[in-house]
């Protein structure tokens, strides 16, 4: 048949551009010319023996494949990029000339190792017909920066030799977005902040006016007052809600590798850095909020970095010479003196002043003791259910208890000493299920247990002797990192110490 239609063709000298045959079908692109009468050359191709009918049809099927593989690339929101044996770009989508800030017409036909870096992991793929899955790379150019999640393939003949390869890219910022939502812990309003005294009224009304703003706050208070709940508050009640909120306790990692997770580092910048380099949390908050937690921990050499954040509104990455643009707000927390600590050259003026644009001060438990009894019932609705166990309520005797008490480890004490007496109750809790002081527990046990506890192996008498220490140096020192001074110890042996006996900078 193909044989019959082209005998047509040269017969009336019309000039064949493309053709494409299948058993029992042949689809002819010719080259229109205004003298060509379609109707008639139907009725000629239709005279052949082998010619059951003629269709016009829009495009040919392999131009129709093609042009829907297009609108699949064009369409795509991951970056594409194909390339041939030799390295030649082929593919260049929409999408991976927004992530790579290059345009296609600029990119097809090049080679990839020119074009980008000769060591991208997609002409590895090339040569050894081998795939790869979640690449970070990390490209710097004279003008441009570009970093992305990348996973490739070969392109295979029927030998399965390879003679190509494609890939597809993710820029960071969609990744760790991605990864946010699904991720993104469950957050709180100020509404959800337990407390009816006009104490805490007042700071949750100041807490949502200065919410609506970008500006740098610091909330003061004693541990266990709920800081980061008001951190968290904040930023629900911001235009950056809907982007990261990032808390970081700055006295939970030693300084070295506090500095690499909030600012990031580059690869090869110290060993054991990941390639690819990482990004910081100041990184991954872009657009969102960082929770610094316990911002009188910070080392000197840190603050000037952090200095530099709220000033310039840029970070520096471990081992880099650049400077990249972040849009972070920053709320930080303490619950110590930092006036006492910039008299003392522990804690930088100029940092001091630039986090103290708006304080917040968070009363202590013991002066809005009006709200113990509603605390007191949301804590008992909330472990309960936790711990699948009815409680009635409690007694009026044991609220007045609860109400004499001066409460140093504030609302997380309190939290605490109700879910101990959930654990220890039958129904009602009674003023003997509330241990208030460690002293009370030994009190509270039996002539039995007391013995049991007198009997104690060496390990657990010198675990209690530690946990002793660690609480009397942190009450003395204020500071983790001097408490470990003050031991002789690291201080990533302290941070171990106080997670392996519950151990809370501040409940001492």
């Amino acid at each position: 048949m193909a044989l019959d239609v082209l005998k047509v063709l040269y017969r009336y000298g019309i000039n064949l551009k493309a053709m494409e045959v299948e058993p029992g079908l042949a689809c002819i692109k010719i080259e229109r010319k205004g003298d060509i009468n379609l109707d008639f050359l139907k009725e000629q191709l239709l005279k052949e023996k082998d010619v059951i009918s003629v269709q016009e049809i829009e495009l040919l099927p392999q131009e129709k494949r093609e042009k829907h593989i297009q609108a699949v690339l064009d369409a795509a929101g991951e970056g594409i990029i194909a390339v041939d044996r030799e390295g030649v770009i082929t593919t260049f989508n929409p999408a991976a000339e927004k992530i790579l800030k290059i345009k296609a017409k600029d990119a097809l036909g090049k080679n990839l190792a020119e074009l980008l870096a000769p060591d991208l992991p997609m002409l590895k793929t090339i040569a050894t017909g081998e795939g790869y899955d979640n690449e970070e790379i990390i490209l710097n150019t004279e003008t441009t920066r570009s970093h992305y999640i990348t996973s490739g393939r070969p392109i295979l003949d029927e030998e399965g030799h390879p003679i190509g390869a494609v890939a597809s890219l993710q820029d960071i910022e969609r990744v760790m977005d991605l990864v946010y939502s699904f991720t993104r812990p469950p957050m709180i309003t100020f509404d959800e902040i337990i407390g009816e005294s006009e104490k805490i009224k007042k700071v949750k009304e100041i807490a949502r006016i200065v919410a609506k703003g970008n500006s740098t706050v610091l909330i003061r208070g004693e541990s266990g007052t709920g800081k980061e709940l008001f951190a968290r508050s904040i930023h629900m009640a911001s235009p950056r809600r809907d982007r990261p909120f990032v808390p970081v306790n700055c006295a939970a990692l030693p300084d070295t590798l506090l500095e690499s997770e909030l600012f990031g580092y580059e690869e090869g910048a110290f060993t054991g850095a990941k390639k690819g380099g990482k990004q910081g949390l100041f990184k991954y908050a872009d657009k969102g909020t960082i929770f610094l937690d316990e911002i009188g921990e910070l080392s000197p050499h840190l603050q000037v970095k952090l200095l530099r954040v709220l000033q310039e509104g840029r970070i520096r990455r471990v081992g880099a010479d650049e400077e990249i643009p972040v849009d972070v707000r920053v709320i930080a927390a303490t619950n110590r003196d930092l006036e006492k600590l910039m008299k003392s050259g522990q804690f930088r003026d100029d940092l001091y002043y630039r986090l103290n644009v708006i304080p917040i001060m968070l009363p202590p438990l013991r002066e809005r003791k009006d709200d113990i009894p509603v605390l007191t019932r949301h804590f008992i609705e909330k472990v309960s259910q936790k711990m699948n166990r009815k409680v009635e309520g409690i007694s009026d005797e044991a609220l007045k208890k609860l109400m004499n008490y001066d409460w140093p480890g504030n609302i997380r004490e309190l939290s605490n000493v109700i879910e101990r007496a959930i654990n220890l109750c039958d129904g009602w809790i009674e003023s003997r299920h509330l241990i208030l002081r460690e002293e009370e527990f030994e009190s509270s046990m039996d002539v039995g247990e007391r013995e049991n506890h007198q009997q104690k192996k060496l390990k657990d008498l010198v675990a209690e002797t530690e946990k002793r220490a660690i609480r009397e140096t942190l009450r003395k020192c204020g500071s983790i990192r001097q408490a470990a001074r003050a031991l002789g110890v690291s201080h990533a042996t302290i941070i171990n110490k106080m997670r392996e006996y519950g151990i809370t900078h501040g409940e001492t």
